[in-house]
């Protein structure tokens, strides 16, 4: 998979023009965050997938707290009839910090995904569903047949990729650095060993991407997801790269507060370099050959770089000289 991530920060309309650009430029898989105060994804989507004509379309990635697992698994269904069968379920547990903000602990995040993605694969098949785990479901059905949809699990913690390795066709490991895609990619083969389904698992890095003629652009513009991926992350993660764990954790009350410009102020070299490919053409070119080295298909994320649309183009022009 060559996927690029596009955000609904801008109108549906234009989203659907990036991803007509995508599809021009190489990629074969769309995906969009998933973000309250964004657009909404799965209208983006579809404007997407009505503009194009055979990249797969799914949220990157839709969390199961804010919307009922039912109910997501519906808005995918229909998201996969209206593309004709190309949709793509990336589910995945959410950003705390996000989700604490609409009133939602993220309580036993692996098991939530898990019991999310196994009961949608239940209703496309056709089934009715009792479900009482993490969340209830009573006699819960389609009114209307669904395809066989793939399922991506964002992951970035071990046993979240265990269980990706295990359960789901493909993984979207939240990282950039060759470092964390290899040992994500053990962690996701462990699971692996013990598949209960069919066909291998397609190991995917979701890296967030900024791409600029101008190397000191496209750094600036990594600036504002970097801070959220710092934020987020695991402290064995941050240790890893030497990040220091207490300005990550300011960058996050920052972020929870809404004081973003603050947040993203506090956002280090070191950062930048553990959490995102960034830089001009033939820079990010090479980074994204190293990471190919780890992984089976590579997602670039937000922000893309300063300009959007030179920056679809400038990185269906970086994926074909990297050779992935």
């Amino acid at each position: 998979m060559r996927g690029i991530e596009l955000t609904p920060e801008i109108p549906v309309s234009e989203v659907a023009e990036l991803g007509a650009l995508a599809e021009d430029a190489g990629f074969d898989s769309v995906f969009a965050s998933c973000h309250y105060n964004n657009r909404d994804p799965f209208v983006a989507l579809d404007r997407v997938a009505a503009a194009t004509e055979s990249v797969r379309v799914g949220p990157g990635v839709a969390n199961p707290y804010e919307t009922h697992p039912v109910k997501l698994a519906s808005q995918v269904a229909t998201l996969d009839e209206a593309s004709g069968g190309r949709a793509v379920f990336g589910v995945g547990a959410g950003d705390a910090s996000t989700l604490s903000n609409l009133g939602f602990e993220r309580e036993k995040p692996l098991r939530r995904v898990l019991e999310a993605f196994k009961v949608a694969q239940d209703l496309w098949d056709g089934e009715r569903v009792d479900h009482d785990g993490t969340f209830v479901a009573r006699d819960a059905g389609l009114n209307y047949d669904a395809g066989e949809i793939p399922v991506y699990v964002g992951a970035q913690g071990p046993h979240m990729l265990r269980m990706a390795g295990k359960h789901a066709d493909g993984v979207l490991v939240n990282a950039s650095h060759p470092r964390d895609l290899a040992w994500s990619a053990d962690r996701v083969a462990e699971g692996a060993e013990d598949r209960v389904v069919e066909g291998e698992v397609d190991v995917a890095a979701f890296a967030s991407v900024s791409i600029a003629e101008d190397a000191d652009e496209a750094l600036a513009a990594a600036r504002p997801p970097v801070a959220f991926i710092a934020a987020g992350a695991a402290p064995p993660v941050l240790d890893r790269h030497d990040i220091d764990r207490e300005r990550a954790e300011r960058i996050g009350e920052k972020i929870e507060a809404g004081e973003f410009s603050e947040a993203f102020g506090l956002v280090t070299d070191a950062m930048l370099t553990a959490f995102c490919l960034a830089g001009d053409p033939e820079s990010v070119a090479e980074q994204l050959a190293a990471v190919g080295e780890h992984v089976d298909s590579v997602v670039a994320g937000s922000p893309l770089g300063p300009d959007r649309e030179n920056a679809v183009r400038l990185l269906g022009e970086a994926f074909d000289a990297a050779g992935v």
